[in-house]
């Protein structure tokens, strides 16, 4: 290969998401190099073997283990590495945990690399991409959360089957928390460019909002519960960030970065609002549009965001 043309994308982290997102971002020839790094090399050489074999179907792309020195040239770097929360264990604990893992990533990707464009996918996901902001000194708009993308498909999905309708039809937002305060914005969702409101009267079908928005919220708890782990959504979730980037697209997808001062009171934390998303990362965050439920709902989301990442990063 030619070096001086490869895309690399590096994946820290090989367990269950890193490996499905390393396998999605071939399956979907997203890059022509990507490099798995993992303290446990043996795992991350395994998969990347694997993954690799399945390249002859398709298209001849290097999947490999590597390590930090990686970082170096790779046009994206996605981490996913993190300590799974255990029974018992508190949201605050994990958070501690997997910050001073954060800090030590962080601090190994900008020994190599300069200016690096990096998409955070580990939980907690929004307190995360403020750690990885704050230690690596880059710009918000080059650290990208993977927030509330997972959750708007899910929230797009159950709308969608709900409906009867297609989901590529369905426009609307999950923002702010990647968690429990997470806001479903239903003043400004539309079916097929119909409000939803005018959508509904003309079909006759209400909505259960309450029990939608509930089931979207849990619906990572409930594949957990049933399966015991999630990696096929949040790998495709990523994978769309990464296609937009790598094309230049544009596109408008709800994620998670740093908001800065013209964002009033939601500024200094990462929380997801949609954002045009190009080739040099965060382009334009939108304030969605919300009633007032919703608008309270979000600076309760944020003020939470806040106390959290204010408790985590004293440690």
């Amino acid at each position: 290969m030619n070096n001086k043309s490869k895309e690399k994308i590096v994946v820290i982290g090989a367990g269950n998401v890193g490996e499905a997102i390393a396998y999605t971002l071939m399956a979907k020839i997203q890059a022509n190099d990507i490099v798995l790094v993992d303290v446990n090399q043996d795992k991350a050489k395994g998969a990347a073997i694997d993954i690799a074999q399945a390249t002859s179907f398709h298209k001849q792309i290097q999947v490999r283990q590597g390590g930090y020195e990686e970082c170096a040239d790779a046009r994206i770097i996605i981490i996913t590495a993190g300590i799974a929360r255990k029974p018992g264990q508190t949201r605050l604990e994990l958070a501690k945990t997997n910050v001073s893992i954060i800090r030590s990533i962080t601090e190994s990707i900008m020994k190599y690399a300069e200016n690096p464009l990096i998409i955070v996918v580990s939980n907690p996901a929004d307190v995360m991409t403020t750690a990885v902001k704050e230690f690596s000194g880059l710009p918000s708009h080059r650290v990208i959360g993977s927030g509330t993308s997972l959750d708007t498909a899910r929230f797009r999905h159950n709308i969608s089957t709900e409906l009867g309708v297609n989901v590529k039809d369905v426009q609307a937002y999950i923002v702010g928390e990647h968690g429990d305060s997470q806001v479903a914005v239903w003043s400004s969702a539309t079916i097929g460019g119909l409000p939803l409101k005018e959508y509904e009267e003309q079909t006759g079908i209400s909505l259960d909002k309450a029990e939608i928005a509930e089931h979207t919220k849990n619906g990572g708890a409930e594949v957990i519960g049933l399966k015991g782990a999630t990696f096929y959504g949040v790998a495709m979730s990523v994978s769309t960030i990464v296609e937009t980037i790598i094309n230049d697209d544009k596109a408008v997808l709800p994620a998670a970065h740093v908001l800065d001062e013209s964002f009033g009171e939601w500024a200094g934390v990462a929380a997801s609002l949609p954002c045009r998303i190009g080739w040099d990362g965060i382009e334009k965050a939108f304030n969605v549009p919300m009633n007032q439920e919703e608008t309270e709902a979000m600076n309760h989301s944020v003020e939470l965001l806040k106390e959290f990442w204010a408790q985590v990063k004293e440690q």
